[in-house]
């Protein structure tokens, strides 16, 4: 699947994102710095209810939100990590195998620790307004 959608639409992307994507819980953004994958994945956990704000937790690693439901979504960004070594030491399996979702920014820092199941999704930067979601 291959969407496109401008900025002002995100929140519209979002919502479909997941009617799409429904019952997944392990999604693994891949796109190159700037390409808008920690706006699309705020957008995502506003789209679920997510009244915090959400950022990107380049320096810790896992961001932890609460939906208005209460349910946990798991926000990680490895690009910072060494290898598997260290996501493990900073508790990135314990989140992937919660059950809760868990949407994952540069995965392939430590992608040998991802499930089989892991849906990947690229995102990428058609121009200052516009990106495309590989699906």
């Amino acid at each position: 699947m291959i969407e496109s959608f401008t900025l002002i639409q995100i929140n519209e992307a979002a919502k479909k994102f997941f009617e799409k994507t429904a019952n997944r819980t392990i999604i693994a953004f891949h796109g190159n710095m700037g390409a808008g994958k920690t706006t699309f994945i705020s957008a995502l956990c506003k789209s679920l209810g997510v009244e915090e704000t959400t950022g990107s937790p380049t320096y810790s690693i896992i961001n932890q939100y609460k939906t208005a439901g209460g349910k946990t979504i798991f926000h990680m960004d490895w690009y910072r990590l060494k290898d598997e070594e260290e996501a493990i030491a900073a508790g990135v399996e314990e989140a992937l195998y919660s059950g809760n979702l868990c949407l994952i920014e540069w995965p392939e820092k430590a992608s040998s620790i991802l499930p089989d199941d892991t849906l990947h999704v690229t995102i990428e930067a058609i121009d200052a307004n516009t990106r495309k979601i590989v699906i």
